[in-house]
């Protein structure tokens, strides 16, 4: 699914990756470690598509629209509601059977009961299972999550490791994390960057 040769990444004078060789199979889960600085956040941007190398080779064979990413950042739109964010998200993937999709996935991440509330009012962690939400709502063959655990209670830390549960060895899975022992059970493939 991924294969990197060489890759680099720099913005200017500043190296964020330098010489990486990696490969991950179809239906493979790597997990990212490494400090803040480190090009964790880089390295899924380059595997999204959302950056372009400096040097190396990048091949992902999931096309742009079979990718899932989960930035540190939520980007869901505050002004909106979960149904209204997913249901334009569900536009723009062009997912079948959408209102469905929403449904299960909002009652799921625990969100049901607030479909109707401005994503503004929800706490950090609420907008992290909105996002999450978002990430799969078009069921993508290769999932990238930039700190997926990060401000989730631990209810909602939980979610998250059962759908990763779910997803492993069904789904490419690329995830960067702080806590890597969390994912230990599921995760074969570790890369730990440095900075």
């Amino acid at each position: 699914m991924i294969r990197a040769r060489r890759l680099s990444k720099r913005y200017g004078e500043k190296r964020v990756l330098e010489g990486l060789d990696l490969d991950v199979e179809d239906g493979g889960f790597l997990v990212v470690t490494g400090p803040n600085g480190s090009g964790k956040t880089t390295l899924l941007r380059l595997i999204a598509g959302l950056a372009a190398p400096t040097g190396g080779e990048l091949t992902v064979s999931a096309e742009r629209s079979a990718i899932g990413f989960l930035a540190h950042e939520p980007l869901v739109y505050r002004e909106l509601t979960p149904l209204e964010n997913l249901e334009l998200y569900g536009r723009l993937y062009r997912v079948q059977e959408r209102r469905e999709r929403i449904g299960m996935l909002l009652e799921r991440f625990g969100l049901w009961e607030e479909r109707h509330a401005r994503v503004a009012t929800f706490s950090r962690g609420m907008q992290q299972r909105l996002a999450l939400c978002r990430t799969l709502l078009h069921d993508p063959r290769l999932v990238l999550l930039d700190e997926p655990f990060s401000g989730l209670d631990a209810d909602a830390a939980g979610v998250v490791d059962r759908e990763l549960r779910e997803l492993a060895g069904q789904r490419t899975l690329v995830v960067s994390t702080h806590a890597p022992e969390r994912l230990d059970p599921l995760a074969p493939l570790r890369l730990a960057l440095t900075a």
